[in-house]
C-alpha cells in the first residue's frame, strides 16, 4: 500500500499561479534554519481556502531548501489558532482509534477495505478519473517501484528467486517480479487490496503473452506481522507511513527475520520540510484519505535494519510534487 504524502523532495523551478495576485511568502527552511519561521508559513498557509492551498502546495519547492507558498489575505492569529485545533490530526487519529478499539492494525485495515479500496485503486490502476494530485502520486509510486526493478534487473535472472511483497497493495511490485519469474509471496492487510492484485496478474498474464512464472505468485490477505516463511528477498513499499514508529521497529524486525540475503523498504522521510507540509495537507482532510500517515526520519529506520543484522547498501529518493518516499535496499551482515 503506497504511501503517500502530499508532498516530497528534490526542488524543481518555481512555477507562478496563473491569474494570481496573492502575495508571496517565502521561508527558507535549512536544516539549521529557523523552526519559528516554517512554522509561520504554515500558520499563513492555513488561512487560504482549501482550492487555494492545493494551488498553494503545487508550487512548493524545495528538499531541506526553500519552500514558497502563495497565500492570500490577511493573517488573523486568533482564527489561525482555531483552525490548528480545530484540524488538529491528533483529535482525529484519537477519534479513529477510538472507533477500533484503539487497535491501530484494524483501523488500517478498514480504511483499506472500504474508502481507501476505491480510492487507491484508482491511483495505483490506469483510468484518467483521477485528480492532478492522485496521478502525481500514481507517478510518484511508480518512480519507486522501476528503482526496484531496475535493482533486481542489474543482478541478472529472478528465475526461482523467492520474494515476499509485504502490504502489496493492489500488485504494482509483485505482478512484475512474477512476470521476471520470481517465486512470489505477496500479501496485504487488506483482502479486497490482495485480491486487486491476484485479478491485475491475470490481466497482466493475458496482456504480456508471456509464459507464467514456474511457480503461480499467491496473494493472500494477512498483516505485515503474521508472514510467515523465509525467503531471499523481503520488500515492502509504501507502507510503513500508516504506522507509527514503534509499530515500525517491530515490522522491520519481523521482516529482516524472513529475509535470507536481502530487505527492501521504502517510506516517508521525516525532515522539517515535509512535516511542514503534511502538517498543511492535514489541514484540509478529505474523505477518503488515509486515516493517519507518519514521517519518519531515516537514521531511525535505518538504525533499525542495524540491530536486525542488515546494512543498508543502497539508497534511492522518490520526489514529485504530492510524493515523498525514501527507498532503501539492506542486506544481511
Amino acid at each position: 500500500m503506497q504511501q503517500c504524502l502530499n508532498r516530497k523532495p528534490f526542488s524543481s523551478a518555481s512555477r507562478p499561479v496563473a491569474g494570481s495576485r496573492r502575495p508571496v511568502v517565502r521561508v527558507h527552511a535549512q536544516k539549521n534554519g529557523s523552526v519559528a519561521a516554517a512554522g509561520a508559513a504554515a500558520l499563513a498557509l492555513a488561512s487560504a481556502s482549501a482550492a487555494q492551498a492545493a494551488e498553494v502546495m503545487s508550487t512548493a519547492n524545495g528538499l531541506e531548501g526553500s519552500l514558497t507558498f502563495a497565500v492570500g489575505g490577511g493573517v488573523a492569529i486568533a482564527g489561525l489558532g482555531a483552525l490548528l485545533v480545530a484540524t488538529d490530526p491528533a483529535n482525529r487519529r484519537a477519534k479513529q482509534a477510538a472507533e477500533t478499539g484503539g487497535d491501530e492494525m484494524e483501523a488500517v485495515k478498514n480504511y483499506f477495505n472500504t474508502a481507501g479500496f476505491e480510492r487507491w485503486r484508482k491511483i495505483y490502476g490506469e483510468t484518467d478519473e483521477v485528480n492532478k494530485v492522485q496521478m502525481d502520486i500514481r507517478t510518484g509510486h511508480q518512480q519507486t517501484v522501476d528503482k526496484v526493478l531496475k535493482w533486481v534487473d542489474e543482478e541478472g535472472s529472478l528465475e526461482g528467486v523467492t520474494v515476499a511483497d509485504a502490504g502489496c497493495g493492489t500488485g504494482s511490485l509483485a505482478i512484475p517480479l512474477a512476470l521476471r519469474g520470481a517465486t512470489v509471496c505477496a500479501s496485504d492487510i487488506s483482502a479486497a487490496m490482495a485480491g486487486e492484485a491476484e485479478r491485475r496478474f491475470q490481466e497482466a498474464l493475458k496482456a504480456t503473452g508471456g509464459r507464467p512464472p514456474k511457480v503461480a505468485p499467491k496473494f493472500e490477505a494477512m498483516d505485515l506481522e503474521s508472514i510467515p516463511g523465509k525467503y531471499d528477498t523481503v520488500t515492502c513499499l509504501d507502507v510503513m507511513i500508516h504506522y507509527p514508529q514503534d509499530r515500525v521497529d517491530g515490522m522491520i524486525t519481523h521482516l529482516a527475520s524472513l529475509a535470507n540475503n536481502r530487505l527492501i523498504v521504502s517510506f516517508a522521510p521525516k525532515t522539517l520540510s515535509y512535516s511542514i507540509l503534511k502538517r498543511i495537507g492535514e489541514l484540509f482532510p478529505g474523505p477518503s484519505k488515509a486515516t493517519r500517515a507518519y514521517l519518519h526520519r531515516e537514521e531511525d529506520v535505518e538504525a533499525a535494519l542495524v540491530r536486525a543484522g542488515f546494512k543498508v547498501t543502497k539508497r534511492e529518493m522518490t520526489a514529485t510534487n504530492f510524493y515523498f518516499s525514501r527507498l532503501l535496499e539492506a542486506v544481511r551482515q
